[in-house]
């Protein structure tokens, strides 16, 4: 089933975290999966980071067919050919690390939604002139939540959603959402590796409920102020 761009920047600003996983291993790839979705996960990035991706993911979006309402898509897509692989592979949404004017214009072709990657205001402008929708501010640790400030300041339509740092503390989480993000990507923050390894998926399932309880939270916060 093809999702316009609309209905998943609406989905992942509902939800207000995306989760952003590799694994070579489909089995874990799956039970993360699994994990992520019985938590309230609505829209899941697996990485493109090594020789595996392509085979993983296209189980992966397989398997995830039994979900109805779920989004997958892939990230660190840095050319039009790995793109035109994962799109064959049925992937929601092309993610990139960078500003890259070949994905956003192929994607634009065939009105599949792709967030670039974005580490200025130039960059940020120059992606919406492109079309994006939404712009990944990355690497989110080293931009801060005072970048996403700035780019609102000017450029107040922009959706933005940082990746890299973002932390699963109500503390932290309410500094990027106070900003103007409207949603957050998070990947080693969200997985804790140990877990992984040890295969405690029900501590991972807990882990992921409670950032996305944090997150409501803050938003009914803004509500009402």
């Amino acid at each position: 089933m093809n999702y316009t761009k609309e209905h998943i920047i609406s989905t992942m600003e509902k939800v207000g975290v995306i989760p952003v996983f590799n694994h070579s291993d489909i089995e874990i790839s799956k039970k993360v999966l699994d994990a992520s979705y019985d938590a309230g996960i609505r829209v899941f990035e697996f990485t493109n980071r090594d020789i595996e991706a392509l085979n993983v993911f296209t189980e992966l979006k397989q398997y995830a067919t039994k979900y109805e309402d779920l989004l997958l898509g892939i990230g660190t897509i840095f050319s039009k050919a790995q793109a035109q692989q994962f799109i064959d592979a049925k992937t929601d949404f092309i993610v990139s690390p960078a500003l890259i004017p070949e994905v956003i214009n192929f994607c634009n072709e065939i009105d599949l939604l792709s967030i670039p990657g974005c580490a200025t205001i130039t960059e940020v402008y120059t992606a919406h002139q492109y079309g994006a929708k939404l712009i990944k501010a990355f690497p989110g640790n080293v931009l801060g939540s005072d970048f996403i400030k700035a780019v609102k300041s000017v450029l107040p339509q922009i959706k933005i959603m940082p990746t890299g740092g973002v932390q699963p503390t109500l503390e932290n989480l309410k500094l990027w959402f106070d900003s103007g993000v409207s949603c957050v990507g998070m990947g080693s923050q969200l997985f804790d590796k140990n877990d992984i390894k040890k295969q405690n998926f029900t501590k991972l399932t807990s882990d992921i409920k409670q950032v996305i309880q944090h997150i409501q939270s803050i938003k009914n916060q803004s509500l009402w102020k």
